[in-house]
């Protein structure tokens, strides 16, 4: 069981690894290593290859157990904790939103949350190492003149290989339907504005699309109504508030910008299956 809070903390890395980007060797250079099994989120992008030995980690209500050499992104906002690590090896680089590539950023933003990606291929994992050791080379040289530029290009480098990787579990850009590409603006634009806009009908006028051709792209892609997609990642973010800290369902419902706590008990009734009060009691139980 995490330990809880009033609210989620946020971790965040210390003066000494630079202007928002980070890389160390997996265990021995991480700071607060031993508080990572309590629940927490970063305020940056956390990329990581373990190499060798075994974790066990929950993401979002998910856990994994990982053996073999992995992959694994998380965005600033998911909520994770580690439940068990042995003889961990590999690297951490860590980047905030400002030292990103606008594109990767835009990526990043279009097709999160991913799983954790085992690399079955020598060769893709070599590569990916050999990009990790270069970052953290560079990383290390705070005295060259160009240092910060060197390592926010090395490291945006490092987030294309992992973004390759990803992606290769998707269809190609390319052959991506009309009514998919929508769907993904759409999903990018909700993960950082789920708070703040709640109607379909806020993002179809920043996407500059009709309601209804929204509706028709997202269901023509997924299944499922922009409704449907918006409630849901409200009700993860209240899940993540009511698991992971102390605050009463009133202050989650006014945190995700509703006034009407009675609305939002209904709100979350309806998608969930049963109320705040229950998924709290059943999840600490």
């Amino acid at each position: 069981m995490s330990k809880r809070t009033a609210s989620i903390p946020i971790r965040t890395w210390g003066g000494d690894f630079g202007d928002g980007i980070a890389v160390v060797n997996m265990a021995s250079e991480i700071p607060g290593s031993k508080e990572f099994n309590h629940a927490h989120r970063h305020d940056y992008h956390l990329f990581v290859l373990q190499e060798s030995g075994t974790s066990h980690t929950e993401i979002d209500f998910k856990q994994y157990l990982i053996d073999q050499p992995t992959i694994i992104y998380q965005s600033p906002n998911q909520v994770h904790r580690a439940l068990k690590v042995r003889e961990l090896s590999g690297f951490i680089m860590t980047i905030s939103n400002e030292n990103l590539h606008a594109d990767y950023l835009k990526l990043l933003h279009r097709n999160t949350p991913v799983e954790p990606l085992t690399l079955s291929s020598k060769i893709d994992l070599a590569i990916i190492q050999e990009a990790f050791s270069l970052c953290k080379k560079l990383f290390d040289r705070r005295d060259d003149k160009l240092y910060h530029l060197q390592v926010k290009d090395s490291c945006n480098a490092l987030v294309g290989l992992f973004m390759s990787q990803f992606l290769k579990q998707t269809k190609p850009a390319e052959k991506l339907s009309r009514f998919e590409i929508v769907h993904k603006a759409f999903m990018g634009l909700l993960e950082q504005n789920f708070v703040s806009m709640r109607r379909p009908a806020d993002y179809a006028a920043a996407l500059n699309i009709s309601v209804a051709y929204l509706n028709e792209c997202v269901k023509n892609a997924t299944g499922l109504s922009v409704s449907y997609h918006i409630q849901q990642r409200i009700i993860l973010e209240a899940k993540r508030l009511l698991y992971h800290s102390d605050r009463s369902v009133k202050e989650v419902a006014i945190e995700l910008g509703y006034d009407d706590y009675s609305y939002f008990s209904r709100l979350f009734t309806q998608v969930v299956g049963f109320t705040a009060l229950t998924f709290r009691r059943k999840n600490r139980d």
